[in-house]
């Protein structure tokens, strides 16, 4: 799939994309993103040395909030 990223959203796309593996989930589905993974000592704001550390997080929660819309509707169609 191909889509355009805005410039100014480019390193929460990535830090959003590295974090594809780390949602929390329950047995009624997705929950959320595991936070200490970018934030914690060490994390993915560490690694990749993420300056503006707040506006790439509440970016990274808006991906974060339409893909558990999206995720959520998808799950509705199959029940």
């Amino acid at each position: 799939m191909d889509f355009e990223v805005w410039d100014e959203n480019w390193e929460a796309v990535m830090m959003f994309l590295h974090m594809q593996t780390q949602w929390t989930v329950s047995m009624s589905g997705y929950v959320g993103l595991k936070y200490e993974v970018l934030v914690g000592s060490g994390g993915l704001f560490d690694l990749y040395n993420v300056e503006d550390r707040r506006d790439v997080f509440e970016r990274i929660q808006v991906l974060e909030a339409t893909a558990l819309t999206e995720l959520r509707k998808r799950s509705d169609v199959k029940n």
